[in-house]
Order: structure tokens, then C-alpha cells, then sequence
């Protein structure tokens, strides 16, 4: 078999990437999506194994020398916006776009999986390839296929995302905390509605809600360490239906964001005991649902430093490797780095001079496929590095 080079590799990501991009599918619906992957992997030669609580699956790779086992992953599922883009390859699914880059994650890994598939005679240990839905929408998708066994016996872990907001040719991570964990919460307060004009008779629901969402304002000013970043941010509030009746009942929802399971826990807290007391202070009732989402992605030391060595080798110099800042956004790859030593990376795609410069999630999203290239490097960087150390 021929041996395949990433450049050659190229004009099959983007085809790949394109196809993806045309047929996107939902969180927990990647059927299509599922069986182009498994497809491709058969044709390199790889075995498809494949997951059975949900469209996941995963390519194994085994050398032909014994060594270490490193998994590498990629998202599949995209989001539920209606394309702007004019594209020859915008979607054809209405309702439906690859809003993300979670198209071009699966190409690079498809690639990744090519690229060792011509090389097995001289790979020394396994490597999977796990192609995992449903990333945008908790529960998400990482924490069953963990379950199925995906991480058992493995050395390592790398993900990568390809970022807009830095330009292409640049590539980032950092130590430790890089990503937030993103939970939410669902505050129904219960008063009791009446005439405008006779409050003295109601409990006022929209009152005590407005009370409580700025009373919730200060958790993190007051009751989070300041060197501990940390975001409530309420999203909706609810509630009434004339401007002349006292509401008797009105809704809160909002989300909260940290980087430690300390802080995370803390907040939790501080929002069960104001929702409690302030709707105590006005006489009303509540209900408090908390959903525990996507923990921190905490990158591993060792994992992070091997980023930073191996990048600028398998990029060139004309690549920017930079540590990056901690970003709020949530990603489930947090939970496979919970399990086992692993990295997750930043691949820069946007260029203004390709109209690459909208941000994740809008209608308009696209990216510099250049980074494709740049981004598979890096998984075989990292994989190389681990496998061969």
C-alpha cells in the first residue's frame, strides 16, 4: 500500500469535510453522518466497532509491534441554525448547519485514520479513532461511549477544535483548567395572582423574581474567589400575562460557568440558598431545577507540555504555538481527561480573506479548510510522540 502523505491528503479532507457539511445532522441523529464514517474506515482497512447507545463509533488500529494505545476523537453532530452561507456545499438539510467546524474534526480524523492505515507496518501499539455524537447537547455523547469501554487500556487522549476566533497558522492550548464546565438552572417561583390594582391581596411572583435575579448578581462578586474565574448569567425571565393582573407565577433560567468543581459547587449552593430565601422574604413558593452539565476540561501537565513540543516541529515555522487563554465555552471532552491523561488543542481557521471570520454557532459560520491540514498534524504529532516515547 501506498504510503499516504498529509498533502496528499488534503483534497479528500475538504471533499470529505464538504459532504459532511451538505448533510448535517442533529445532536443524537448523526445516522447518515455515522455510516459515512464507518464506511470510509472500512475502506482504509480499519476496524469498525460500533456504539450501542447511539451513532458513535470507533476505528481500531492495531500495529504490527506491541506499544502503547493512544485515542484520538473528533465530533460529529451540528446544530440547529439555518444556513446563511451561498456555498456550493451549504446545507441541504433546512433547520440544520455544521455551525461548529464539527464537519471538519470528522475529516481531520478520517484523514488521521488514512494516513496510519498506509503506515500499520510501522505503527507500534493501537490507536483508536473515535468519531463521537452528540457534543452540543447535554447529556452529550463522551460519557456513554466511555462506558462501552472506548478509554479501557489506553495511554492517552487528544481532541482538537478548530477556532475562528484565532487566524489560521496559529494553534493553541494551555495547562490545567482551558475550558468551563457549563451548567444550568430552571427557577419556577409560585405567588399568588390577583387584581393590579388590590396587590395587598397577591403574592407577587414577578417581584420576588426580580429581587432574586439581582440578588443572584453578587455570588460571584461576593461569594467567589476573585482569582477564581467564574459567570452566573441569567438567560430569560417570564412571567405575567396583562399589565393589570398580578402574576402568580414567574420563571428564571440562566447558566453558570467555572473551571474548578470547588467554585462549581459553591455557586450551586449559593443559588439553592438565595432562591430560598428570597422567595421566603415575599411569601411565595418555588421550584429549583439544577442540571449538572459538561465539568471542566482540565488539561493534563505532561500532555499539555508535549503540545508545545511536538507543534512547532510538525507545523513549520511559520506556525504560531501559543498558550491560550481560559475560555468560557464547555466542551464534553472534559470527561475523557477526567479518565485518562490527555490534551485538547486549538487549530486557528479564520481569514478574512476567505470571509472565514463569523463566530461558533452563527448562521454564517465557515472556515479556512488550510487549517484541516494543520490540524491533522497535529493529532499525528501527538500520537507519534506518545506511541513512540
Amino acid at each position: 500500500m501506498e504510503k499516504l502523505s498529509f498533502e496528499q491528503l488534503l483534497p479528500e479532507m475538504v471533499k470529505w469535510r464538504r459532504h459532511l457539511h451538505r448533510h448535517p445532522e442533529l445532536s443524537y441523529q448523526e445516522k447518515e453522518t455515522s455510516a459515512f464514517v464507518a464506511g470510509k474506515l472500512a475502506e482504509f482497512g480499519i476496524e469498525v466497532v460500533r456504539s450501542s447507545t447511539g451513532y458513535g463509533l470507533t476505528g481500531i488500529l492495531k500495529g504490527s509491534q506491541p506499544g502503547k494505545t493512544v485515542v484520538l476523537r473528533a465530533d460529529m453532530d451540528a446544530l440547529a441554525i439555518t444556513e446563511e452561507n451561498e456555498h456550493e456545499y451549504a446545507s441541504q438539510n433546512k433547520g440544520v448547519m455544521h455551525a461548529c467546524g464539527h464537519d471538519g474534526h470528522t475529516a481531520m480524523l478520517l484523514a488521521a485514520a488514512s494516513y496510519y492505515s498506509s503506515r500499520r507496518d510501522e505503527l507500534n501499539g493501537e490507536l483508536r479513532f473515535l468519531f463521537q455524537p452528540a457534543e452540543e447537547i447535554c447529556p452529550g455523547g463522551a460519557q456513554g461511549m466511555i462506558a462501552e469501554g472506548v478509554l479501557e487500556g489506553a495511554d492517552a487522549v487528544y481532541g482538537l477544535h478548530l477556532w475562528t476566533p484565532m487566524p489560521v497558522g496559529t494553534v493553541g492550548s494551555a495547562p490545567g483548567p482551558l475550558m468551563a464546565s457549563a451548567d444550568e438552572f430552571f427557577i419556577d417561583i409560585i405567588g399568588k395572582g390577583g387584581h393590579g390594582g388590590m396587590p395587598h391581596r397577591t403574592v407577587d411572583s414577578i417581584v420576588a423574581g426580580a429581587a432574586l435575579v439581582t440578588q443572584l448578581q453578587s455570588i460571584v462578586s461576593r461569594s467567589v474567589d476573585p482569582l477564581r474565574p467564574a459567570v452566573v448569567s441569567i438567560g430569560t425571565i417570564q412571567g405575567g400575562t396583562a399589565q393589570n393582573i398580578i402574576a402568580d407565577r414567574c420563571r428564571i433560567t440562566g447558566t453558570v460557568r467555572s473551571f474548578d468543581e470547588e467554585t462549581r459547587y459553591l455557586i450551586r449552593g449559593r443559588i439553592e440558598e438565595m432562591t430560598a430565601s428570597v422567595t421566603a422574604a415575599y411569601g411565595a413558593e418555588f421550584k429549583l431545577d439544577y442540571l449538572m452539565g459538561y465539568p471542566p476540561l482540565v488539561n493534563h501537565e505532561e500532555e499539555f507540555m508535549r503540545f508545545f513540543r511536538t507543534a512547532p516541529e510538525a507545523l513549520g515555522p511559520q506556525a504560531s504555538v501559543i498558550m491560550m487563554e481560559k475560555l468560557m465555552p464547555a466542551e464534553d471532552f472534559s470527561y475523557y481527561v477526567r479518565e485518562i491523561p490527555g490534551c485538547f488543542i486549538f487549530v486557528g481557521a479564520g481569514n478574512p480573506d476567505k470571509d472565514a471570520v463569523y463566530p461558533h454557532h452563527h448562521s454564517r459560520f465557515d472556515f479556512d479548510e488550510d487549517a484541516l491540514l494543520h490540524g491533522v498534524k497535529l493529532l499525528a504529532a501527538m500520537a507519534d510522540s506518545c506511541l513512540n516515547e
